[in-house]
């Protein structure tokens, strides 16, 4: 029996957002590379998107996925929903997002839902303006999981009790 301890104690779940067939013109001619933009999560309020480039495809997902647990981030949740409305911005791409009753789903497009469901929100609306491309989709979803707060955090930050800041 090793004595050594497994440092891998979380397990996330993997997805890959998208796959990119890139090329370089040299003077020798067209190197050919890929690119992964890929999203893991604990499904219970820890998120992280990363991007991945190698010459082989497996190979980029690995650098993809290595990159997102690196780049984890906590989510506030209020039960299976967020706490408050919020807009995430990310280049020309801008995700409404805003807290849902029970049982209505999540209500998202592209890349935006299967960050949300790695996060573990199971009840929430979104609404994507400008730019759909997924990477932007992407940076925007988590810009604006970032900047959610509960009302106890706000209340800690200012230093009153929560029915001050709720009433």
């Amino acid at each position: 029996m090793s004595k050594f301890v497994n440092r891998e104690e979380k397990q996330f779940e993997e997805k890959i957002l998208t796959i990119s067939r890139v090329s370089k013109t040299t003077k020798g001619g067209r190197t050919i590379s890929f690119s992964v933009l890929a999203a893991v999560g604990d499904e219970n309020g820890k998120v992280g998107i990363g991007l991945g480039k190698a010459n082989g495809v497996p190979d980029a997902i690995k650098k993809a996925i290595a990159a997102a647990k690196r780049n984890m981030i906590t989510v506030s949740l209020k039960g299976t929903t967020i706490p408050h409305e919020i807009i995430g911005k990310w280049g020309a791409t801008s995700i409404w997002m805003a807290p849902a009753h029970e049982g209505t789903g999540v209500i998202a497009g592209s890349a935006c839902r299967e960050i949300l469901e790695l996060a573990g929100l199971h009840n929430i609306l979104t609404k994507i303006r400008g730019s759909r491309t997924k990477g932007n989709v992407a940076r925007a979803t988590i810009e604006g999981l970032r900047e959610l707060r509960t009302a106890e955090q706000i209340a800690t930050l200012r230093g009153k009790e929560v029915k001050d800041i709720l009433s």
